[in-house]
């Protein structure tokens, strides 16, 4: 058995526009498409590292697969016992059709039960969280990212077809479901093509992006009253958003990927207490993770202007707003990740873990750093690393 855990816009997390990466994707599918025979990915196991007890048991790592490429694979991480098994999704459920699916877009555990989102398979796979075998699913079209409070879960779809369009007509949306029988209960009308969503108090707020409508993109929050579910505000903050959520002060951080020409990517903290943006920090942001009072980012910025990446790392106060590092690595290893995809913070050891998507189309890396920037061991995954799920004993 190799898989043991412990029992107790773009379809990519980059500030690449979706135009380039639609166009790899689609060399990607003509380049597979004359295979005879659908590819099975086999599981695989190694150590790396050492064994830690605490009261995380481990985390699932999420690869998204390149889209067209039906790749998407679930990693995970013991704890325990130091070992990192490859595509665990496979071996704990060997009669699944076509394995996990097409685009892993986001993951997340709630109560015994892991969800995962397949974007471009227009569903959520829903299995045990301790054994990964499957549950069920939820099918709704171009899904993105999950949350989830009381006994319900909520999903943001883009509702429409991937497709580039200034003049795209099909507005996107926020499905309710319940999570005792994974049926979808309510739908909530918000801006094109949303994104992230985030839960504060008794209001949901999605991140509105309009992404497959360049030049046209949207710039607002959709705000929703989860008692009636409907939306009761826009609030205006940058266009092209993306990534949304909450620290401990209720303070609502928010990701704008910008055009990739004039209008930069940054980063906007919203109180979610008058539903007011107030403040800018000045630096791009293509994903992040909270941690305490700290907010780890990092930046894989596309530019048409200079037809190349811009990589960033750093980390944020959210408690005074101020900019703390703007590299968290110390020891030299940012030059070995190519396109960094992914990141989360350890919750007890303070480890920090980043992965890195190369060519999207090869097996990523994922680093371990120790909370002092110092990469203590590598492991190569799946394509396009990209999500975390911590399980809890």
């Amino acid at each position: 058995m190799i898989y043991r855990p412990t029992n107790h816009h773009s379809p990519f997390e980059s500030n690449k526009p979706l135009s380039h990466i639609l166009l790899v994707a689609i060399l990607f599918t003509l380049f597979t498409a004359c295979r005879k025979d659908e590819v099975t990915l086999r599981a695989e196991e190694e150590q790396h590292g050492t064994q830690q007890l605490t009261s995380i048991a481990g985390f699932y790592l999420l690869n998204e697969g390149n889209m067209g490429s039906n790749k998407a694979t679930l990693d995970y991480y013991d704890f325990s016992t130091a070992t990192y098994a490859r595509n665990i999704f496979a071996q704990a459920n060997p009669n699944v059709p076509k394995e996990l699916g097409d685009v892993g877009n986001d993951i997340k555990i709630y109560g015994s039960r892991l969800y995962a989102v397949i974007n471009c398979s227009n569903k959520v796979e829903v299995m045990d969280a301790a054994t990964a075998k499957r549950i069920g699913q939820i099918d709704i079209p171009n899904c993105r990212y999950l949350r989830f409070k009381g006994q319900y879960g909520y999903i943001t779809s883009y509702a429409g077809p991937v497709e580039i369009n200034p003049n795209y007509e099909q507005k996107g949306y926020v499905a309710q479901f319940d999570t005792a029988t994974l049926q979808i209960t309510k739908q909530c009308i918000v801006g094109f093509q949303p994104d992230e969503l985030e839960i504060v108090g008794n209001k949901l707020y999605v991140a509105n992006s309009g992404g497959y409508m360049t030049p046209n993109y949207e710039n607002t929050v959709s705000v929703i009253d989860l008692e009636t579910f409907t939306e009761i505000k826009r609030v205006e903050v940058a266009i092209n958003l993306h990534h949304l959520r909450a620290d401990q002060y209720n303070q609502l951080w928010i990701t704008s990927r910008g055009d990739y020409l004039n209008s930069p990517s940054q980063l906007y903290c919203l109180d979610t207490q008058t539903d007011m943006v107030t403040d800018t920090i000045d630096m791009a942001v293509s994903n992040f993770c909270l941690d305490g009072d700290s907010l780890y980012l990092y930046s894989t910025e596309w530019s048409y202007i200079e037809m190349k990446n811009t990589i960033t790392y750093g980390i944020v106060d959210v408690k005074t707003h101020e900019i703390k590092t703007h590299l968290f690595i110390s020891d030299g290893t940012e030059q070995q990740i190519q396109i960094p995809y992914g990141i989360a913070v350890h919750p007890v050891t303070k480890e920090i873990f980043v992965t890195d998507a190369k060519n999207y189309v090869t097996p990523g890396t994922l680093y371990c750093f120790s909370p002092d920037g110092k990469c203590q061991w590598s492991v190569r995954t799946g394509d396009i690393p990209a999500h975390f799920a911590f399980l809890y004993k």
